[in-house]
């Protein structure tokens, strides 16, 4: 999933309580399960950064003035904005939740989703 509007997610931005049992409904295994949401959420993690700095190059300034990079009031909005979205785990398990993540298991070729 790529280009993901991170705006949109329905994740929380704190820790909630999980059902383990609809966490291991399709690996039956909660370390697989980790594993999975661990990978994906270092993909969001990569994609957020990436976007985040597409952004932030519009502000980008070729002066010598340093002070004039740093106040930039809409590079600190959008900075902020960033700062309060859900943490990528967050929305990793939300996706695993809402069945939205495509995981293979090279070891089990029967386990795919």
């Amino acid at each position: 999933m790529n280009n993901m509007d991170y705006k949109k997610t329905s994740a929380p931005v704190s820790t909630v309580t999980r059902n383990l049992e609809l966490m291991t409904r399709d690996t039956e295994n909660i370390y697989e399960t980790v594993i999975i949401v661990a990978r994906r959420a270092n993909q969001i993690a990569v994609e957020m950064k990436q976007e985040l700095n597409k952004k932030l190059e519009e502000f980008a300034s070729y002066s010598d003035n340093l002070e004039e990079v740093f106040e930039n009031r809409e590079q600190i909005e959008i900075s902020k904005f960033y700062e309060r979205l859900p943490k990528p785990a967050l929305i990793a398990l939300q996706e695993l939740e809402e069945d939205r993540i495509f995981y293979r298991n090279p070891e089990s070729p029967n386990k795919q989703k």
